[in-house]
This record gives structure tokens, C-alpha cells and sequence, in this order.
């Protein structure tokens, strides 16, 4: 494992393996005004939200390390107090791409990257109306995280004092993150898409669970079962009690007779009868291919039938 601290490298070797381990980042398209009312727009995928009530976010606008010159966001924040956050999408990706080009003072990057303002009501700069998902922020605080370094960065605090979400990202009263199809960052030139099989639902425990170091000892130490699934089992508030009347084995399960072919083709009880009830097996081998069974109840979320699979005896 590599170890080393910041000061030991370069800062622009720091700045890619910091955005590359860091990842993935929401991207910004963050728009403000200067004092005369010109348009400025510039993505950020230093940015997150930090609060619910009220709703505040944060963003990083910085100065130019080459000079330590101010960025136009940061100029334009400093100056209004005001901007708008408009979230990226798969679909205009290309676009947010195109705005972050370092364009000349008093360039209008909505009309460079071709995109089409949406008027705010509570502040002056305009966001993106491509974007389904869009805030209208006025600046909290603008905290200067290393003043004393040339071109250091800055964490700008807003608070959202307007949402504007398109109807075509609801399904029912929630946000559907396949509507949404956002995209993230990651580092060098990598890109991230949240949508499709990327996207997958984790329900947060419901119990205070017994915890890895509670399982026993075999099941801990499984060269199977992996850190996900231990979690899984440790879920529960208690290491389960033994069911014998598991398992209760369909026609279909009866018929396995290849414990193999049975465990890749997604069967696990059907994998555990021809474990249990066909040739042989050799008894050196017989937790492993237990576990292998319990590993594929556990990704299917059978966490029960899965505990009482380790619960048999050997």
C-alpha cells in the first residue's frame, strides 16, 4: 500500500489522486451574475449538500493556481451573494463539458454550451432549464480554506431558498433516480452514469444488529463469504435459532443431482440437495460449498434461509 503525506508530492499529482479516490462527485452547473448583470456559468463536481433544514449546500469556487487570480464564479458570489445549482444529467453531459472551458471575462457559457436559461424568481442569476433538477441559492458564508497557499481552494456555503424539479423525474410523490439519470465525476477523465444496473436500492437497518464480530466463528473467518456478506447476516439483532423443518425442498430441488451446475444456474436449494443428498462429497470441502450456498441465498437477500443453511451440521 502506498502511504505517503500531501506534502510528499506535487500538488497537481495530489489534485488527481485526491479527485480519483474521492469519487463519485455530484457535478454543479452553477450559475451567477456579475455586478452589471452578465451571466456566468461553470460546472463544479466539488459540491454536495450538507443540510436538510434549512436546505444548504456547498461548492468549491477557487482561484487560479497559476496566478491566484479569482475564478468568475467565485468574483460573482463574492459580489451578489447570490447563484443558482443546476444538476447534470446524462443527456446534456456533453454540453456541461463544453461550458467548463476557460472562455474570456463577460463570455456568456449558457450561450456557449447551448444551453437555455431559466428565469429565477427569488435571485437574479438564471440556472439551466435542461436540467430537471435546479436551485436557486443565496450565499451563507464563503470560508477561505488555506488563504496563506497561492491558488487554494474555497468552500462556498448557499442556502436554497427555491427547488425546481420537473415533473418527468417523479414516479409517485419520490425522485426516481432512472428518471433522473444523473451523472458523477471521477478523476482524470472518467465519468460516471447513475442510472441502470449502476443504481440499487440498500434499505438502512431497521434493528440494531448483532454485528460482524458476534458471528460465530466459522462463519467469520469463511474464506467464502465476503465483508457484504457478513454484513448481511450480522444484520439481525440475534444469531437465529436452528429450523428443522429447513429445508423444505420443492419437486424441482429434489431432482438436482450436480451441486455445480445447480449453484451457477441460481438454484440454492436445489445446490444444497445435491450437496446433502447426492454422491459423495468430500468432507474437507463440504463447509466451503455450505457457504457458497449461503452466499448465493444472501444475493438474493434470503438472509433467514441463508442463516439456517450455516446452521445445519456438518
Amino acid at each position: 500500500m502506498k502511504t505517503f503525506q500531501p506534502q510528499d508530492i506535487s500538488p497537481r499529482e495530489l489534485h488527481k489522486i485526491l479527485l480519483s479516490g474521492v469519487a463519485p462527485r455530484p457535478i454543479a452547473l452553477v450559475g451567477t451574475t456579475d455586478r452589471d448583470g452578465k451571466a456566468n456559468l461553470s460546472p463544479f463536481s466539488f459540491f454536495n449538500a450538507f443540510a436538510s433544514n434549512p436546505p444548504v449546500v456547498a461548492i468549491g469556487p477557487g482561484h487560479r493556481a497559476t496566478d491566484g487570480t479569482s475564478k468568475d464564479t467565485y468574483s460573482n458570489l463574492m459580489a451578489t451573494g447570490e447563484c443558482t445549482i443546476s444538476v447534470v444529467t446524462y443527456g446534456m453531459v456533453e454540453q456541461a463539458n463544453l461550458s467548463s472551458c476557460v472562455y474570456p471575462p463577460g463570455v456568456d457559457e449558457f450561450v456557449k454550451a447551448g444551453f437555455t436559461k431559466r428565469k429565477s424568481l427569488d435571485v437574479k442569476p438564471p440556472s439551466v432549464n435542461e436540467s430537471p433538477f435546479s436551485m436557486e441559492c443565496k450565499l451563507v458564508q464563503m470560508i477561505h480554506l488555506a488563504p496563506e497557499v497561492q491558488g487554494s481552494g474555497n468552500m462556498a456555503l448557499c442556502r436554497v431558498v427555491r427547488f425546481h424539479l420537473s415533473n418527468s423525474i417523479f414516479d409517485g410523490e419520490n425522485i426516481d433516480p432512472q428518471r433522473m439519470d444523473l451523472v458523477g465525476r471521477m478523476g482524470l477523465s472518467w465519468y460516471t452514469r447513475a442510472s441502470g444496473d449502476a443504481v440499487f436500492e440498500l434499505a438502512q437497518p431497521k434493528v440494531v444488529g448483532l454485528g460482524i464480530d458476534s458471528l460465530p466463528e466459522h462463519i467469520r473467518k469463511s474464506p467464502i463469504l465476503t465483508g457484504n456478506d457478513l454484513a448481511k447476516l450480522a444484520s439481525l439483532e440475534q444469531v437465529p435459532k436452528r429450523d428443522r423443518s429447513f429445508p423444505a425442498y420443492d419437486n424441482h430441488a429434489q431432482q438436482a443431482e450436480d451441486f455445480s451446475l445447480e449453484l451457477n444456474s441460481g438454484n440454492p436449494l436445489g445446490a444444497l440437495y445435491a450437496l446433502l443428498h447426492g454422491a459423495q462429497q468430500r468432507p474437507e470441502k463440504l463447509q466451503e460449498r455450505m457457504h457458497k450456498v449461503a452466499q448465493l441465498l444472501l444475493s438474493k437477500n434470503r438472509v433467514e434461509e441463508a442463516w439456517q443453511v450455516l446452521l445445519l451440521p456438518l
